[in-house]
């Protein structure tokens, strides 16, 4: 008997007919001997519809507060699936995560998962039941609901395969795998059959939504077998794991991110310790920060610039803007209608003229870099945000075709 832990995202259960198909699928899955155990994102719009509520009454309302209110969106799906299931005759539990024991840190919008209780779910699973728990939610150690960041029911499953030692974790989405782009914005996009734990977190880190990074971060970290396939359509997806065969190509996606923003601190002192104060300020109000570049200094100042989500430039903006006179620059500068562009391969770095063909299918598309990003297998630029599916599409043309 194998243990298979499924997570079906908010489009995979937006209505009853979407819930009935993903009943189904889990029905199937149960009946052919297997121990099963699901995690459910909120259907459809809901979490948005709980933010814009919460704007009606409160735009500044707590993080704690807001919280416990997008944690219900999770509930209402297991209830919803639980009761479809048992419709079909099926035993079935449905758990909100403090009923399982998924404890977190005490951040609230963005914990991470700590250490995950097996007492509760065994008992269940050892009644032969299926067991649904609510996905992107925990607990901390105050007792508290936190949540794990938008996408991050892909982690609660992947933290939970970990956990429990899963032969298998299956992420259902509304594509049938891993493409080497948006299929819905690039048609030729090439779907793969395998791709690397590095790849496809650089792919989510750099703008690809079809899994969140963190819950790539976990299933590389304890060797999770992770597939991604279609809730719409019964074929094999996409596996994410160690080692994959050699590729024609280098290069195993393109991403795009237009949600970003890059903030420049202008005329810094010229001294050692600067930088370091700047993002330790930044780090220790939990603002992640991406690409980084320092001018050539000038006779007694420098800049720098920074991308980080867009999200967050208003808590940046006011940490900085607070600690002007200790940091000592003249003013800060920012753009957010940007987008970043990513190649991401394990041959980026070793296959020599890589970063001369995306830059050369920029040119091209006539479009300009603003900044450029290098790592091991990735290759990023910033560029205009009304120019990002241009872009997507002519990098993407100029190492995998048209798909014609």
């Amino acid at each position: 008997m194998s243990l298979i832990v499924q997570k079906f995202g908010g489009s995979s259960v937006r209505d009853a007919e979407r819930i009935r198909n993903v009943a189904g699928i889990i029905a199937d899955t149960y009946k052919a001997g297997n121990q099963v155990m699901v995690v459910l994102s909120a259907q459809g719009d809901t979490t948005d519809d709980l933010i814009e509520k919460a704007r009606e009454i409160n735009p500044r309302a707590s993080r704690r507060e807001m919280d416990m209110l997008l944690s219900t969106g999770e509930q209402i799906s297991i209830a919803l699936c639980a009761m479809a299931l048992e419709g079909m005759g099926l035993p079935v539990v449905s758990l909100a995560a403090w009923q399982v024991g998924v404890h977190t840190t005490g951040a609230y919008s963005d914990s991470r998962v700590q250490r995950i209780d097996s007492e509760r779910v065994q008992r269940e699973l050892d009644k032969n039941k299926i067991v649904l728990v609510a996905g992107f939610q925990g607990v901390n150690r105050f007792g508290d609901v936190t949540t794990l960041g938008r996408g991050g029911s892909d982690t609660s499953a992947v933290a939970l395969a970990a956990a429990f030692g899963a032969d298998l974790c299956q992420i259902y989405t509304d594509v049938d795998g891993i493409y080497t782009t948006d299929p819905r914005v690039v048609p030729g996009a090439v779907k793969l059959e395998a791709i690397t734990y590095d790849e496809m977190l650089e792919l989510a880190s750099q703008g690809a939504q079809v899994l969140h990074n963190r819950s790539v971060e976990l299933a590389k970290k304890y060797r999770v077998n992770l597939e991604v396939l279609s809730s719409l359509e019964r074929k094999p997806g996409t596996k994410v794991k160690e080692v994959v065969k050699m590729e024609k190509t280098s290069i195993a996606g393109v991403a795009k991110d237009t949600s970003v923003a890059r903030i420049a601190v202008v005329g810094l002192e010229h001294n050692p310790g600067v930088a370091f104060r700047v993002f330790s300020l930044l780090g220790r109000a939990n603002i992640n920060v991406d690409a980084i570049i320092q001018s050539i200094g000038r006779d007694t100042s420098k800049d720098i610039s920074f991308t980080l989500p867009r999200a967050d430039v208003e808590e940046a903006m006011r940490v900085l803007e607070e600690h002007k006179s200790s940091l000592g620059f003249d003013h800060l500068t920012v753009e957010d209608k940007i987008a970043k562009i990513s190649i991401v391969g394990a041959g980026v770095m070793n296959t020599p003229g890589v970063a001369a063909r995306m830059f050369e299918a920029l040119y091209d598309a006539n479009i300009n870099i603003q900044m450029i990003n290098t790592s091991e297998i990735k290759i990023s630029v910033l560029i205009d945000e009304e120019d990002a599916v241009t872009a997507l599409r002519a990098v993407h043309a100029k190492f995998f075709g048209n798909g014609d």
